[in-house]
């Protein structure tokens, strides 16, 4: 029998291993490269950024899909191992006037906090009315587009109830559904998790499914560290007979007769895959570099020149000596804060942003990972992580300004938590250029596989007619968050892939 295997896969981040489970439970011989020397996963993972002892999540770090993408629910990873671990709130978005709104997985709960009591009251029934539809809704979303089926057992009342919600920008529909400026900026504020600002047309959309799924499958953390989830996948595919090799660069996809038929490394040396090549790689590093583009058509090699990226990213870790101090009780008691003072400072954001501009007032993400998981910091101490959006490359270059944005950063939270500054221990900045460097795929620091405007969705990600995972070449697929459903860790873009080359291959 032939040692080759039957696929190989480029890069082991989430949606490479999801691919490769679902290929080697199939039973194909899987082989994942990884050009990482130390560990699977990508943006995925985990490592002591800052003193011993203290775990932070290099990328990813809540999952708000963990329990209901329909990928991990197939593989079953409690099962595997995976512990995930829940805050009393999910979601806080608090402001320096005092005002807060919040989301829980009680949707009791969540109504006290939201805003005023009216405002609530809208988002515990519109909650309730997701938590009916959630599971076709996920599946008509996040299947290979067209899901038809999903779509019509959804229903054509539920179907236009939210295609009226998703067409509105982020800011448009807060403000046709709320009442206070609390609840306002929350749905616009989970949206900037990307490149989507309050005032993008079709914009509702992805503040919607975060805030919603809120409420259902919650923002979870694996125990241990995001390292843990990308290192149950892997057991899930060695318990399958596949293999996982660090270390291993992929620079050229080997092109015979019009099919993908291999890799050839860095060092030289050759992998013949006998029926498939899957890349969880960007799209134009894929089509402009990987392959040869004799072997990709001249129209798509001009889009690919010519690739949306969307923001870049700036994200800081801290080790430190105790909790945040909020003035906000309900921030203390939350997996993630959010800190965006308004639909207008959010607006403000992204202009600045997009002017090619470090924001004044950066919007952040702000993640507590060990409040719910003490596993990560030394006994009455903690970690703290954060992100803001910003732009991929600035005058006089990121080396010389991460650490006086940095400052920033830090200010921003002591607005929200006077006394912050003073349990810092230990911090670290990551730029754009570092996180690139981290992790080929995030090209200038963008997390979400390209733009996540409306039109680089569905038919046009990563581009028209390739849409469906499979690429010019036959026997090439995409599988990473390029393609369609896009970013999230949620599995789906491998999942996806890999139905459809099963399918291919049958």
């Amino acid at each position: 029998m032939s040692s080759d295997p039957d696929v190989i896969i480029i890069g082991s981040g989430p949606n490479g291993l999801v691919a490769g489970c679902r290929l080697a439970q199939s039973g194909m011989r899987v082989l994942i490269l990884e050009a990482n020397p130390r560990r699977p996963g990508g943006a995925l993972g985990s490592e002591e950024a800052t003193l011993p002892g203290f775990t932070h999540d290099v990328g990813a770090a809540f999952f708000p899909f963990g329990k209901t993408s329909p990928a991990f629910q197939d593989l079953d990873l409690e099962n595997h191992g995976l512990v995930w671990k829940h805050a009393e709130l999910e979601s806080c978005h608090p402001a320096p006037d005092g005002t807060v709104a919040c989301i829980a997985r009680d949707l009791d709960v969540t109504a006290r906090h939201f805003g005023c009591r009216e405002d609530g009251d809208v988002f515990r029934d519109l909650a309730t009315w997701h938590g009916r539809v959630e599971h076709h809704l996920l599946r008509a979303l996040l299947l290979p587009f067209p899901a038809v089926r999903p779509m019509l057992k959804l229903g054509l009342f539920n179907a236009a109830k939210l295609a009226t919600m998703l067409a509105s920008s982020g800011g448009g529909l807060a403000r046709r559904l709320f009442e206070s400026e609390a609840a306002r900026r929350v749905l616009p504020g989970l949206a900037l998790h990307v490149d989507v600002g309050p005032e993008d047309r079709f914009g509702a959309g992805l503040g919607y499914m975060l805030g919603l799924t809120a409420t259902t499958g919650g923002y979870p953390v694996p125990r241990g560290g995001a390292q843990t989830l990308a290192n149950t996948l892997v057991r899930i595919v060695e318990s399958h007979g596949g293999k996982l090799r660090l270390g291993a660069r992929v620079n050229r996809v080997i092109v015979k007769d019009g099919r993908a038929c291999g890799v050839r490394l860095d060092d030289g040396s050759e992998i013949r895959a006998a029926k498939a090549v899957f890349a969880n790689t960007s799209a134009p590093a894929l089509l402009l570099d990987l392959v040869d583009q004799q072997h990709v058509p001249a129209r798509v090699v001009r889009k690919m020149k010519r690739f949306p990226h969307g923001w870049g990213t700036f994200k800081a870790d801290w080790a430190l000596s105790a909790p945040v101090p909020w003035s906000c009780d309900e921030a203390r008691r939350s997996a993630v804060v959010h800190a965006g003072d308004s639909l207008d400072d959010l607006s403000q954001f992204t202009a600045e942003v997009r002017g090619g501009n470090l924001p004044h007032n950066p919007y952040l993400v702000i993640g507590q990972q060990s409040l719910l998981d003490p596993t990560r910091a030394p006994a009455g101490e903690q970690t703290l992580w954060a992100y803001s959006r910003v732009p991929p490359r600035i005058d006089g270059g990121w080396s010389r300004t991460k650490e006086r944005f940095l400052d920033s950063v830090e200010k921003r939270i002591e607005g929200l938590a006077p006394g912050f500054r003073a349990l810092i221990k230990a911090r670290r900045a990551v730029a754009p250029p570092d996180l690139e460097e981290m992790d080929a795929n995030l090209v200038g620091g963008d997390l979400g596989g390209g733009s996540n405007a409306w039109h680089r969705q569905f038919v046009w990600r990563p581009v028209f007619p390739y849409f469906n995972y499979r690429m010019p070449v036959r026997g090439l697929y995409l599988c990473s968050s390029y393609a369609h459903p896009g970013a999230g860790v949620h599995g789906m873009c491998g999942h996806n892939a890999a139905t459809i080359a099963l399918r291919d291959l049958s």
